[in-house]
């Protein structure tokens, strides 16, 4: 079953994923094509508690894919979605992610560039499908300047769609397996914010109560996408996951790796002094993401907190 992960809280996020699963499932036939929201049903889902429901529904089906495909686009990558990548590449899924976004990344002004703004992104996709540029101008006399605009858009995402579809048929089989790395059972990762400065004092600790603490290293190396794999297999090879949360959503790289502890039955705790609640008909409050939110095993509301956490 191909997955698609895709931001959920705008018509238009919605719309397009929905294209994009319409034409993969003409290839592959429908019952091969689960599409969050729709497949489902969260406009009209009653359960006693909502929000978990759904995250078991999209956690069963992340467990038994073929591929993720995910839609991300510009500097603020949906953490729902991020956390889905995870997940399913902790697992050893293809992972194709399609993106109009124009822009390049880095961390300097003069840095190496990235596709997304976080370089664990660039690192952990099988493919990257991207269409930044618009469609041709389209000739129709007599239409505004606007609706030539919304033609060459529309152009552009269909075209971003033919191609993440060929991109999802040639993907190889039989699938690669992929083992889970040994914990070592005394080492933490953690994983600071990329939107503030940090919140706890573990930059240049290296243990804490006897426990290693091991942190990321793609944000400052010269080579940020081979740093990226190497905090991967950091991370995947401790005993447990810390990230910072802070920032208006949970950061990429926390959400990524919230997702494959998630996965793997790794601990992992989010540092999160504040949050920030959303709300939907028939759901329970929910900071921020349910998939974030239900995949934590612990929500540290001070860095005594997360020394504790780490220590314990």
């Amino acid at each position: 079953m191909y997955y698609i992960a895709h931001r959920l809280f705008a018509a238009h996020d919605r719309a397009l994923a929905a294209q994009l699963a319409h034409h993969l499932a003409l290839k592959v036939g429908e019952h091969q094509v689960f599409l969050p929201f729709c497949d489902t049903d969260e406009e009209d889902l009653v359960a006693d508690i909502k929000g978990r429901r759904l995250f078991e529904l999209d956690r069963e089906r992340l467990r038994s894919i073929r591929a993720l495909i995910a839609i991300l686009h510009g500097p603020s990558p949906d953490d729902g979605v991020c956390m889905e990548i995870g997940y399913a590449a902790a697992l050893g899924a293809p992972v194709i992610l399609l993106t109009t976004d124009f822009q390049d990344y880095s961390s300097a002004p003069a840095g190496p560039r990235t596709v997304f703004p976080d370089p664990l992104l660039d690192a952990l996709a099988t493919r990257i499908v991207r269409v930044p540029r618009l469609g041709a101008p389209a000739q129709q006399p007599g239409t505004s300047r606007f609706a030539n605009f919304a033609a060459r858009n529309h152009a552009q995402v269909q075209n971003a769609t033919e191609a993440c579809v060929e991109a999802a048929l040639q993907l190889p089989l039989p699938l690669p397996t992929i083992s889970v790395p040994i914990r070592d059972g005394s080492t933490v990762y953690a994983e600071p914010s990329s939107y503030t400065a940090p919140n706890y004092a573990l930059p240049g600790r290296t243990t804490i109560a006897g426990v290693t603490v091991l942190g990321p290293t793609r944000f400052e190396a010269a080579e940020p996408i081979p740093a990226a794999r190497h905090d991967w297999a950091a991370a995947l090879s401790s005993t447990r996951i810390v990230v910072d949360g802070s920032g208006p959503e949970t950061p990429p790289g926390a959400a990524l790796l919230i997702g494959a502890a998630c996965a793997t039955g790794r601990p992992v705790a989010a540092y999160l002094p504040r949050s920030t609640y959303t709300h939907a008909t028939g759901r329970e409050p929910n900071h921020r993401n349910l998939m974030v939110q239900y995949g934590l095993e612990a929500t540290l509301r001070s860095a005594d907190e997360v020394t504790a956490w780490i220590s314990g």
